[in-house]
């Protein structure tokens, strides 16, 4: 029966990927997104809609933190593609399938915006789904270079992420565009253990816990200074990282990419007259007349997986912390 499901889907979202599209339809940027919104009437049950977030696992919740510490209105709802993680290893193809059944799954549940906080789905299918649903502003990451660059003082930087990233276009455009004119060399950087290491636990034991804090070392030793997040997994062990770099002394930055894509959701939300916070504005406007508390309850998160197990729930509990509200999807 899944595998009916799976097929279905990807047959019906497959003429999408094929058709020959203009190329000023190739990203939709803060323009395009204004120009469709004008032609809609904007209302509170649009508003309302909740925000899609999707990664093949559970490190996009790291993206989650940052959008819900800046837009604590807002609703989210969570895909974790758990059936077929990681993607970082599969070839292009296969995750732009993917991508797109994740991000048709959460048109269906009538999400406003969508974050494919994903690095490699967005290095691979962003383009895409963009093009495959251009009413809907989708945000990509890309691994934060860019401010690595101009905050490098050395002119050079490294970035870790999967293989499908650090060979994606996404970032190679940045290294070429950006970084190169600038004088700055990237060193790229893959563990496939990180990701494993992370949901695991994170044990400072952990032969992957010794072989960071080694690479950490090398990467000082070579004049790196900005040390680029390129995953979502990864910012759940930067604490360790700036412990490590503090307790060596070494002269090294960490950046990630959270806080900008929320910020980018932000400047999109406002742009489209879609922020819930318009709508708390006005009951808060109401209740002021009997109340004078000024709180934000904060809604919870919505999280749906392809394939469930106790250890994920488990983990997912655990990367959110417990002052996170969390519901399960159900059909």
């Amino acid at each position: 029966m899944k595998m009916d499901i799976k097929n279905q889907t990807v047959e019906k979202l497959r003429p999408c990927v094929d058709i020959s599209v203009d190329q000023s339809l190739k990203a939709i940027d803060l323009v395009d997104v204004n120009k469709h919104a004008g032609n809609t009437v904007v209302s509170d049950k649009n508003r309302s809609a909740p925000i899609g977030v999707f990664d093949s696992g559970v490190g996009g919740l790291s993206v989650y933190l940052h959008l819900a510490q800046q837009l604590p209105t807002e609703r989210y709802v969570y895909y974790a593609d758990t059936l077929n993680v990681p993607y970082g290893n599969r070839d292009s193809e296969d995750i732009e399938t993917l991508t797109l059944k994740a991000v048709e799954w959460l048109h269906q549940q009538g999400c406003k915006l969508i974050v494919i906080a994903c690095n490699s789905a967005s290095a691979y299918a962003l383009d895409t789904a963009r093009r495959c649903y251009p009413h809907i502003p989708i945000v990509g990451l890309v691994p934060a270079l860019k401010p690595a660059v101009l905050a490098s003082k050395s002119g050079h930087v490294a970035v870790l992420a999967t293989k499908a990233t650090l060979n994606g276009t996404l970032l190679n455009d940045v290294i070429i565009n950006f970084a190169q004119p600038n004088n700055t060399v990237v060193t790229k950087y893959f563990d496939p253990q990180l990701v494993p290491w992370v949901e695991a636990g994170m044990s400072e034991q952990d032969e992957t816990a010794e072989r960071l804090r080694q690479q950490v070392r090398i990467f000082a030793n070579e004049g790196v200074d900005q040390l680029v997040l390129g995953c979502t997994h990864y910012p759940f062990f930067k604490t360790f990282l700036l412990d490590e770099i503090a307790q060596q002394q070494l002269s090294i930055q960490v950046i990630d990419s959270g806080q900008a894509i929320a910020e980018r959701v932000r400047q999109l939300l406002i742009a489209n007259n879609l922020s819930a916070s318009l709508m708390s504005e006005k009951r808060e406007n109401l209740s002021q007349k009997t109340s004078n508390k000024n709180t934000i309850t904060r809604p919870p998160l919505t999280f749906h997986a392809t394939k469930y197990s106790d250890r994920l729930c488990a983990l997912v509990e655990r990367l959110l912390g417990t002052e996170m509200a969390l519901q399960y999807y159900s059909h």
